[in-house]
């Protein structure tokens, strides 16, 4: 391993001996070096794909690509496991396929309508949203993500809180998997701010958010507020750029380019990512169109590139 390298032969030989003036006097080991253990040491955090990065293809095709690329990860969307299933696909077996393409699943996309502002609708909701809590477990995914599609305008954040931290208590009892809750611009629940507030109001020791730096930047809830959270409160990181035009105000989720491509300040965002001590993934998510249109393993490699590159001016 290449931690071994900090150590010689003569220090194991000393630790082994019970030298205690020679641990006094050691040398600290260069931590910042030591907790670079994925991409071959060039990043603190495993790199994920997220699957709608690539398409048009078949979730198992994707899987492929992602593993040829050399990524740590992927994060798929419920709709390709349902597919999946639907054509005779078991899920437990792409779970281990994955597995033993040397990948995991730090999450899936996601629970939809899971918390409507009505008890009653919040009850009717529960039949889809326990079906794709199984779909998630079954491909072994640590969490999946809560979509606030559905809160509703002006809506009651205690309430919504309150149904978080229900969804978290199902996901974890009942399929060993835990709901992270996500912001997009274009729903009621917008930005990391507000999400941030809904996860502390759930009370809960696993309640968790999802950060996008697309929608930190679209939703003009900016990046300061990263640096105050707590990694633990973060379940996975999702990473793109977005261009100087069109404006804010119209950008969409199809303007999403590789990273560095764009005017983000995305080596800045990654170093107060570090600070908060978050260990889970950067998850590469890209909708736009025009890479669709590409060579599908090309757009794979150049965007685990582009990620490494960004991470690497980090100097993280």
């Amino acid at each position: 391993m290449k931690r071994r390298k900090f150590i010689s032969l003569g220090t194991l030989a000393s630790v082994t001996a019970g030298s205690a003036p020679f641990l006094a006097a050691k040398t600290p080991l260069e931590t910042t070096e030591i907790s670079k253990r994925y991409q071959q040491g060039q990043s603190p955090w495993p790199i994920c794909l997220d699957t709608a990065t690539i398409r048009p293809a078949s979730l198992k095709e994707k899987v492929q690509i992602a593993a040829k690329a050399g990524y740590d990860a992927i994060e798929p969307w419920d709709r390709e496991l349902a597919e999946y299933e639907k054509e005779g696909g078991n899920l437990k077996d792409l779970g281990k396929e994955i597995k033993e393409l040397g990948m995991f699943v730090p999450s899936v996309i996601g629970l939809w309508n899971a918390l409507p502002p009505t008890n009653q609708a919040f009850e009717q909701s529960l039949k889809d949203t326990k079906n794709r809590m199984r779909m998630a477990a079954d491909i072994q995914s640590q969490h999946i993500q809560t979509i606030p599609n559905t809160v509703g305008e002006n809506y009651d954040q205690k309430y919504v809180s309150k149904r978080y931290r229900e969804l978290i208590e199902i996901g974890i009892n009942k399929y060993d998997i835990n709901p992270a809750l996500v912001f997009v611009k274009f729903f009621p629940l917008k930005t990391l701010g507000q999400a941030t507030g809904v996860a502390l109001d759930a009370n809960h020791p696993k309640a968790m958010i999802i950060p996008d730096t697309f929608h930190m930047h679209i939703s003009e809830g900016g990046f300061e507020g990263l640096k105050f959270l707590k990694g633990d409160l973060i379940a996975i990181f999702q990473f793109a750029d977005a261009p100087a035009s069109p404006d804010i105000a119209t950008l969409g989720d199809k303007h999403r380019v590789y990273p560095g491509d764009g005017i983000l300040p995305l080596p800045e965002i990654l170093k107060s990512l570090k600070t908060t001590g978050y260990k889970g993934c950067i998850s590469l998510e890209l909708y736009n169109p025009n890479y669709w249109k590409q060579d599908l393993q090309e757009v794979a490699n150049t965007g685990l590139r582009k990620t490494l590159e960004v991470i690497n001016k980090a100097g993280v």
